[in-house]
């Protein structure tokens, strides 16, 4: 499995389309490399980017963009609201998949050591890639900003880790660079309905873990304390792993709290959204929605949608479209501009990138069209996989009408669990009505391999014993999957909302045809393979599935006509 890590490097440039463009055409020109988002801000005068790929590539791309910014981006004259010490003013490394920490350090590091030698740039390691505990922490880094980057260049205890530690002209143009490793980290601004920015620092210091200085005597203006060593002594905000400051956004003309939430498995956003809510309110402030900057994970949003159906005692057992559909609303992602999540969500990036024509994106008609053309696939294994995912369904639905019953609120926790286990086997057998056609496509793939040679005949033979292992595998998962949702209909039929109990009866129907249609399956395919051991086994697995899968039916039908 390929390795995958994202990188956002945020440039000194937010207001220059032109500029912007050249740097990430430099992001576009690599291959193996994908630019999920360009997000600039005006006020800012900030550039946030972000890509993803393999580790070599990235890091290749992620210096031809430093360079084509530091050509184009002069820092002498750069003014913005946000903090900043360097055209690329930081450049963090976040491992995706298939990468330890430890790993993207290497590459953070050998990256950065690249930027010092060859493009002269003072370049300091933050975040995992420090080289000591004081640089971890990106305001140490950044501490003056560009206007104090002379002086800190000639401090001996701030000397950069790569490149030169010295304010020449080049440097002066260029200012300094932080390339880091970190965990994905989630950028957001709460948009408050007042003006003050004063009071949006009021908010950010009640909650951002580093809290706000203590003080003697006045809160806010008296003299501030310091401990034995001269330092500052905060009082900590309420929030774990955040960063947080307050401005003013003169191009949405409301006050902001932005903030940047370092480790989303101790906070993760929907907690800081409605902390900011508390601590906004508090000081007689709404917060009116939130915008999130640069991209998320899908499991930010997935989270944060299931912990709002769950304060508003709603079942979780939807599908994820609807699920980060209740997200977007309850933080109000779309206050100031409409919010699409194929276009902030990494997950759904990397899919459009991609994408591929499957048969369960396909309209009923064109599904049953295709299916019924002479086309050989899909087939009966797909139609099997589809009818349990049908079943399932149907057991879903009679849990979530269950939930949402007046009268029932006691027990909406209940079916929402049983919605949640009929959603997970929902999906996971409409995976396998491609991947049923997938498996026919590899028998027929292997039979049009070449066959002049001895060799490549013992290959052929292999490559077709192979996909006939696997196409006798795909339909006996299927049969297994749809087993699984006869526990949810019949749970159903016992407990759930009487009005519904045909549709659990009819989804028990579904689910029988699902593990019979399968089994069919599994034995035809069965009859090609050489591997008598294996046959043996799973056709007796089958065998003693088929015999439940009778029982189960007939069984819930006796209780469903009961009913009736």
């Amino acid at each position: 499995m390929k390795k995958i890590i994202e990188c956002v490097p945020n440039f000194s440039e937010g207001r220059n389309m032109e500029i912007i463009h050249q740097i990430t055409n430099e992001i576009e020109k690599i291959e193996g490399v994908k630019l999920l988002d360009v997000d600039p801000g005006n006020t800012t005068n900030r550039t946030v980017v972000t890509f993803a790929g393999t580790p070599e590539e990235v890091c290749e791309a992620a210096f031809q963009c430093i360079k084509k910014a530091q050509m184009l981006i002069d820092m002498s004259k750069h003014k913005g609201d946000h903090p900043r010490f360097g055209a690329t003013d930081v450049c963090p490394l976040v491992p995706v998949a298939n990468i330890s920490m430890e790993e993207t350090i290497i590459y953070a590091r050998k990256l950065a050591q690249r930027v010092g030698d060859e493009l002269n740039i003072p370049v300091y390691c933050y975040e995992h890639a420090a080289f000591e505990e004081k640089r971890r922490n990106l305001a140490n880094c950044r501490q003056g900003e560009y206007e104090g980057l002379k002086e800190k260049l000639s401090n001996p205890e701030w000397t950069p880790c790569f490149g030169p530690a010295c304010f020449t002209e080049s440097v002066k143009k260029s200012g300094a660079t932080a390339i880091g490793a970190r965990d994905f980290l989630v950028a957001v601004n709460y948009n408050l309905n007042t003006t003050s920015t004063r009071r949006a620092n009021a908010i950010a210091f009640d909650v951002r873990e580093k809290g706000r200085p203590q003080r003697e005597g006045n809160p806010i203006t008296g003299k501030i304390m310091k401990d034995e060593g001269g330092n500052p002594i905060f009082i900590p905000g309420t929030l774990k792993a955040t960063k947080a400051i307050g401005w003013y956004i003169s191009e949405y003309g409301v006050a902001q709290v932005s903030m940047n939430l370092t480790d989303i498995s101790l906070t993760p956003l929907h907690i800081a959204f409605d902390e900011v809510c508390r601590c906004a309110q508090n000081r007689g402030i709404r917060v009116t929605g939130c915008e999130i900057v640069g991209l998320v994970p899908k499991k930010v949003l997935v989270e944060a949608g299931k912990y709002y159906l769950e304060k508003q005692q709603r079942s979780t057992g939807i599908s994820e479209k609807e699920i980060i559909k209740i997200a977007v609303k309850s933080m109000g992602l779309d206050d100031l501009k409409p919010f699409n999540p194929e276009e902030k969500v990494i997950e759904y990036l990397l899919e459009a990138e991609n994408k591929t024509t499957k048969l369960i994106d396909m309209t009923c008609q064109a599904f049953a069209d295709e299916t019924a053309s002479e086309s050989p696939a899909p087939g009966g294994g797909s139609i099997s996989a589809y009818l349990g995912a049908l079943g399932a369904a149907l057991g879903t639905m009679v849990a979530n009408l269950s939930a949402h019953k007046p009268g029932w609120d006691e027990q909406w926790k209940v079916f929402s669990d049983w919605a949640e286990k009929g959603e997970k086997i929902k999906n996971e057998l409409l995976f396998l009505v491609d991947e049923d056609t997938n498996s026919f496509n590899k028998i027929m793939d292997a039979f049009g391999l070449p066959k002049t040679s001895e060799q490549e005949k013992n290959i052929r033979s292999k490559a077709i014993q192979d996909a006939t292992k696997y196409a006798i595998e795909v339909p006996y998962k299927t049969m297994c999957k749809a087993f699984e949702a006869f526990e949810l209909c019949n749970a159903m039929v016992d407990i759930g909302n009487p009005n519904s109990v045909s549709d659990a009866g009819v989804g028990a129907l579904c689910i029988r045809s699902a593990v019979m249609g399968a089994y069919l399956n599994v034995k035809i395919n069965a009859s090609s393979l050489k591997d008598k051991v294996f046959v043996d086994d799973i056709l007796q697995k089958a065998d003693d599935l088929l015999m439940k899968t009778k029982s189960m039916e007939e069984t819930i039908l006796t209780k469903v006509n009961n009913k009736l």
